[in-house]
């Protein structure tokens, strides 16, 4: 378009010299011409409309609907495609359409799931089974207990055990930064193995203080162990931060070893009442939401995060990475080791169940309950 002008403001023999001067062949500066004298072009295009090939969608309209259905077969109504079982990678899903005679390349397959809002999904851990009618009501339940307790002084924690892990030299998920391959060297195989070590961290979280306290067992997870880890917090910390208080209130997962249908936990809770002359109250999720109790995520999630890719060679290790767990918000973490033994396998036996003195809630008393000292204990 340039030379064009050129040669239009030169005039007559323009084509010519412009052509020598420049090297275009004159029939290109004369198509310039051409386009020149023509109607202006959109601010929005460098070529008229209608230039190159037509949109895939254009010469294949069906290919879209057919590309979500191999995709998704079972929300598109197409149980036996062939893609069912198969990694649905661009690859294989621009050689399927190929084979059904729909020409396309895998970066165009790429594109067009783009544009039908489809983006690279890993799985999300959410679903823990069917939604309790009353799950809503006992949060807020939950929350007015926590918030009455908070208002009055009063300690309220959330406890919780988490995932067990395996001591030794291997893999842990998660990266940091090292010297360029340098990565640490961990086993290849970490198969369950009885007797390989194992990590039994059980978390309690002080919502008030914002502080947590992490009892690493290395026996077994028991609602002993748990109510044990509780007696070791308010000993070491709880008594000394809540003065004369005689109320503790624990927010807990409805499963596990500290599930409200555990005879133990309760028995034990009911000794460690006894003990410390403590009134504890016990509020627990409802079922399929364990994700929510505090413990999880104000300090769980950042002892992950603290010990990402670092091997648990030893018992050390584990104590010392999370009691470095902090974060901006001024988490501090307390750890102790615990080499106990706990038997598994205990039974309570109605006769004993009916010696703790418990006081269910009137909102569903299964998960809302109340465990006294008994008098003759104090």
């Amino acid at each position: 378009m340039l030379a064009t002008a050129e040669a239009a403001q030169i005039g007559y023999g323009g084509v010519s010299v412009v052509s020598r001067a420049c090297g275009l062949s004159r029939v290109t500066i004369m198509k310039g011409v051409q386009e020149l004298r023509g109607p202006a072009l959109p601010p929005d295009r460098i070529r008229r409309s209608g230039g190159g090939r037509r949109a895939v969608v254009v010469r294949d309209p069906q290919m879209p609907g057919l590309l979500e259905s191999l995709v998704e077969p079972l929300s598109r109504g197409d149980p036996e495609s062939p893609l069912r079982w198969t990694c649905k990678s661009t690859r294989t899903l621009a050689d399927e359409l190929t084979d059904r005679q729909h020409q396309v390349s895998h970066q165009k397959v790429a594109q067009l799931l783009r544009g039908m809002n489809y983006s690279l999904q890993s799985n999300r851990k959410t679903e823990e089974g069917d939604d309790h009618p009353d799950r809503d009501a006992q949060f807020r339940h939950i929350n007015r207990q926590v918030q009455t307790a908070l208002r009055r002084g009063q300690p309220v924690i959330s406890v919780d055990t988490k995932k067990k892990e395996l001591v030794g030299n291997f893999r842990n998920a998660g990266q940091q930064w090292r010297a360029k391959g340098s990565a640490e060297r961990v086993e290849g195989h970490d198969f369950p193995d009885p007797s390989l070590p194992r990590a039994y961290p059980y978390g309690i979280y002080d919502l008030k203080e914002n502080s947590g306290f992490v009892n690493v067992g290395t026996d077994h997870d028991t609602a002993t162990f748990a109510v044990a880890s509780i007696g070791g917090w308010w000993r070491q910390e709880g008594r000394r931060l809540y003065p004369g208080s005689t109320r503790l209130l624990i927010t807990a997962d409805g499963v596990g070893s500290n599930g409200y249908r555990v005879r133990l936990w309760k028995w034990e809770l009911q000794r460690l009442a006894d003990q410390t002359g403590l009134e504890i109250a016990v509020c627990h999720f409802p079922p399929g939401t364990s994700k929510w109790n505090k413990v999880e995520h104000r300090l769980f999630s950042f002892i992950s995060s603290n010990w990402r890719g670092e091997p648990l060679r030893d018992y050390e290790t584990v104590v010392g990475l999370i009691a470095c767990t902090t974060t901006v918000k001024g988490l501090r973490v307390t750890c102790r080791l615990d080499r106990r033994k706990y038997t598994l396998g205990r039974k309570i036996t109605p006769e004993q169940m009916a010696s703790v003195n418990l006081q269910p809630d009137q909102f569903h008393g299964e998960w809302n309950y109340v465990i006294r000292p008994t008098k003759d204990k104090l």
